[in-house]
């Protein structure tokens, strides 16, 4: 009889301590941490499908550059350089939670950023380049990645900076311990003004020798 009695009670009392470690969990932030950890992967991703648009654009914009007769051939090989060493950098989602790789990515894809803006300030040095259909959709292609590749590094700054927050705050710093939710790395400018500006590509000026 009393086994009959305990039964009900006990399954009451686990009940009503899961329903209160529910409530403490939500209190301190775990369900924050767990939205705001979704949400630094959905944006890291963005992050990672432009900059894939972009190295993808610019196999045919070398391939159209060489065509070009005697165009700057350091130029050139520049971005094929920096194309290939961004490239060989494996992105892999865990990447944002290695402050070092994720700093060596950062550094690579600006090398790329560096070395497509001097490819086309030198382009403008050559008419036949200017006058080419296919190169200027390439242009055009890589100007609209480039203002893409801006929006969504913005996006990942915004989520890592409110899940940084999260993860620093008391006493949600406690539920990040306990579970694991260390602190990620973010894009960094030296000028705070190019976060919400695209890296400049000027096509008025041509390079000077």
């Amino acid at each position: 009889m009393l086994h009959r009695w305990l039964a009900p009670w006990l399954r009451l009392q686990t009940l009503a301590i899961a329903f209160v470690a529910t409530l403490a969990l939500s209190g301190c932030g775990y369900n924050q941490f767990q939205q705001l950890d979704e949400q630094t992967k959905a944006a890291w991703s963005e992050v990672l499908n432009q900059y894939q648009r972009r190295a993808d654009l610019i196999p045919n914009i070398v391939a159209t550059v060489k065509g070009e007769a005697n165009f700057e051939q350091e130029t050139l090989t520049k971005v094929i350089e920096a194309r290939a060493k961004a490239t060989s950098i494996q992105a892999t989602p865990e990447l944002v939670n290695d402050p070092e790789a994720f700093d060596k990515f950062q550094k690579a894809q600006g090398e790329l950023t560096g070395a497509l803006s001097r490819l086309m300030v030198v382009s403008e040095q050559y008419p036949n380049l200017k006058a080419n259909a296919a190169f200027q959709d390439l242009r055009v292609q890589l100007e609209g990645t480039e203002n893409r590749i801006t929006v969504a590094r913005n996006r990942y700054i915004k989520t890592v900076a409110d899940y940084n927050v999260l993860a620093r705050s008391f006493p949600t710093n406690l539920t990040a311990s306990m579970f694991g939710y260390k602190v990620k790395p973010s894009f960094t400018v030296q000028n705070e003004a190019q976060i919400s500006a695209p890296p400049t590509i000027s096509f008025d000026k041509p390079a000077s020798k």
